[in-house]
């Protein structure tokens, strides 16, 4: 058996969290590898919306298994708040849930000196969604970190006294940052008695124990790949490798384990915060998406910038992942254009170019775009592909053929039912 890998190929908020949930009935273990409370994985069935973090997205089916692997750090606070989510829908969590020993833990101390750190920044900030996210990462490598596995020691306090000691250290070359830590650190001492009545798992053995029993995994990403650390719009970037190599590392397993690639993409673009987007909109058309597509965060509730769909940045993540199939999502969105426009090249420094170079920071990038016909329809009663309007079938081929990629799926609304298999 191999592990399959489902990951965003954009800037994140492609639609993970829902194509998970599609996709769970034919797994046995959905697991995390990278990211943390950062991620707003979005699901919707049975005219309810939920919103996981952290929790991997295949929380709502049972009998299948959700494990947070190694790569991924929690807020023990923010956990606690999404496990509380789940009581009304009588989710057996304890039972659907494991969490790896490795995973790292974000302190109260981590999310201040996110804080002060971006508004530090100024006009120069990343756009950091000041979860402690950056900070907890760095720790990680600096090999200060403390992870789930500590929480179990006898010295548990004492490593975490030494660690807060160091970041007030930090903050005081912050002037004028102010803030109230014992306040913050009653709910997180909570939220670790709520951790540990959980089951912590080495995970690297738990899921290659488990591909050895023939058990089907499912590793989940989070953000998108426009976001990864090395290959993402550096520097404003998450502080994980969000491509499918992060799934070697944030669950321990072998190259040779990858089975299928699944990239998400939306049917046009979207960005959240700070950050290069070629494509964008700042007008009312991209206004007009963000309205049709509800684009705001949903972990930050920022308004996402909206703009055309970018195939130069899409065919780097497909190269970058080893994608072996497509998922598009959201083409209801777009409904309401008789035309779109998909970006097929960029001009820089008057060089047309159809790849995604080193530097769009700091460069004017000229998007070239190729008019085509739209659907000006209402996608959302969909129950079939084979329904679909001419115009929406041809947009899927004309992409096929740019991304030599297959797409199996096409999303249509919110909810799991409103999902196509093209391919039947």
């Amino acid at each position: 058996m191999k592990v399959d890998v489902l990951l965003g190929l954009q800037w994140g908020d492609e639609g993970k969290g829902k194509i998970v949930d599609v996709l769970t009935p034919k797994y046995d273990i959905i697991a995390r590898f990278q990211g943390g409370p950062n991620a707003g994985h979005t699901l919707e069935f049975e005219g309810i919306k939920h919103v996981l973090n952290t929790i991997p997205s295949g929380i709502f089916r049972a009998d299948v298994k959700n494990l947070v692997g190694n790569g991924v750090v929690i807020d023990p606070v923010l956990f606690q708040k999404e496990l509380e989510k789940l009581i009304p829908f009588n989710i057996d969590y304890k039972n659907r849930l494991v969490i790896s020993k490795k995973a790292h833990l974000i302190l109260p101390t981590h999310r201040l000196l996110d804080a002060a750190s971006e508004t530090a920044k100024g006009k120069n900030k990343i756009g950091s969604t000041l979860k402690g996210i950056g900070p907890t990462y760095m720790d990680k490598t600096g090999r200060n970190g403390l992870r789930v596995g500590d929480i179990f020691s006898p010295n548990f306090k004492e490593k975490y006294d030494v660690l807060v000691e160091k970041h007030v250290g930090i903050l005081e070359h912050y002037e004028g940052f102010e803030y109230n830590l014992a306040e913050l650190e009653g709910p997180w001492i909570e939220g670790i008695e709520t951790l540990k009545t959980l089951q912590a798992v080495d995970s690297e053995h738990y899921l290659n124990d488990a591909l050895k029993a023939g058990k089907r995994i499912l590793a989940e990403g989070a953000q998108g790949t426009m976001l990864d650390i090395d290959f993402g719009t550096y520097p404003f970037v998450t502080s994980s490798n969000t491509v499918t190599a992060g799934t070697c590392t944030g669950l321990g397993i072998a190259p040779s384990k990858i089975g299928n690639v699944i990239g998400i993409f939306k049917a046009y673009c979207t960005r959240v915060g700070s950050g290069p987007f070629p494509t964008e909109l700042d007008n009312e058309v991209g206004e007009l998406i963000r309205k049709q597509g509800f684009e705001f965060g949903a972990t930050t509730g920022r308004a996402r910038r909206c703009g055309w769909i970018d195939i130069p940045a899409l065919k780097y993540a497909i190269m970058i992942n080893g994608v072996t199939e497509l998922n598009m999502m959201k083409s209801d969105v777009l409904d309401c254009f008789e035309t779109i426009n998909v970006c097929t090249h960029y001009i820089i420094n008057g060089e047309k170019m159809d790849y995604f170079p080193y530097d769009v920071n700091d460069v004017e990038v000229t998007p070239v775009l190729e008019e085509v016909k739209a659907w000006n329809t209402d996608l959302t009663q969909l129950t079939s592909f084979k329904d679909a309007p001419k115009e929406l079938k041809d947009y899927v081929t004309y992409l096929e053929r740019i991304l030599e990629v297959p797409i199996t799926i096409v999303s249509v609304g919110p909810d799991r039912t409103q999902t196509l298999e093209t391919k039947i």
